[in-house]
């Protein structure tokens, strides 16, 4: 039987490892806020030209979460881009006027994953920016 060689692209393998760091990630920041009582209401929506990660809701709260994951917390928060926090605000002003109407009560959080899976959050990161 002949021997099929598989030729990969190592920029499209790190993608890929990438892309699965971030679905672990999310789950880790989802895992964490259905602990704390956040019930699920969607996962990596997008609109006005940004993604959100995760949205939530605590009572009546919109909870709009930007993951980051790194080795160390540190590392994550590293990679916290304002530019894409203000993108990802404008995107939760329209998932809200989409799914809680006009005057429902939001915060954006960044959630930080460490390489052992563990979670800190940065609430209300939106007032930083």
């Amino acid at each position: 039987m002949a021997e099929v060689l598989e030729f990969r692209n190592p920029r499209i393998e790190r993608g890929h490892q990438a892309y699965l760091r971030g679905l672990s990630a999310e789950d880790c920041a989802l895992r964490h806020y259905r602990d704390r009582g956040a019930r699920f209401e969607a996962a990596r929506w997008r609109g006005a030209g940004a993604e959100i990660d995760l949205v939530l809701r605590e009572g009546a709260r919109l909870v709009f979460v930007e993951v980051k994951a790194g080795k160390t917390f540190d590392h994550a928060a590293q990679r916290v881009n304002w530019a894409q926090l203000h993108r990802i605000m404008r995107a939760a002003e329209v998932y809200a006027g989409q799914h809680g109407g006009a005057f429902v009560e939001m915060r954006i959080d960044v959630a930080l994953v460490d390489g052992q899976g563990a979670v800190q959050i940065l609430e209300n990161v939106s007032m930083a920016a």
